[in-house]
């Protein structure tokens, strides 16, 4: 039975390079002179750090900006606001979601019955694995949820297409 995975991943080596290429611009930049602003990578996603909570968001404007150019969404990042750090500097915390979340996903699955289209959706784990008895109501499901999905706000790929 044919089938396709829906999955929300980042390209993390396009990430990569657009935090170190928004690390770079905030080096050189005049207007970063002197603020002690950093971009640094952590576990859960990105922490910017400045003397100002407009600093920081500055320097996250620029994270963004290499981020759209490397054709990463910015739907993955969750924003958090500044917090105070030490001797008056700022945080901005900016965690990275991959995944669909389970009521995302349930959602998935409910647009597909409603669409009408000869096609189930199972929920496997961060995914959502959608199967029918012909390639072309798979593909005309693919078309369907690329042209719903905006509520959702989810960047979604579909790959694992089996024949």
């Amino acid at each position: 039975m044919p089938s396709f995975d829906v999955v929300s991943k980042v390209d993390w080596a396009e990430f990569g390079n657009a935090l170190l290429q928004a690390q770079k611009e905030v080096a050189q930049r005049f207007d970063f002179r002197g603020t002690d602003t950093s971009i640094e990578r952590t576990e859960a996603g990105v922490l910017i750090e400045a003397n100002s909570d407009e600093r920081a968001k500055a320097a996250l404007a620029v994270l963004e900006e290499k981020l759209i150019r490397r054709k990463v969404s910015l739907k993955h990042l969750d924003r958090k606001d500044p917090t105070r750090g030490p001797k008056g500097s700022s945080r901005l915390a900016v965690d990275v979601k991959e995944g669909i979340e389970t009521e995302k996903a349930k959602e998935l699955v409910k647009l597909l019955k409603n669409s009408k289209l000869k096609v189930q959706g199972s929920i496997q784990e961060d995914s959502v694995r959608v199967s029918g008895k012909k390639k072309d109501d798979l593909q005309a499901a693919i078309e369907f949820l690329r042209n719903n999905t905006e509520s959702l706000e989810l960047d979604l790929r579909f790959n694992n297409f089996r024949d």
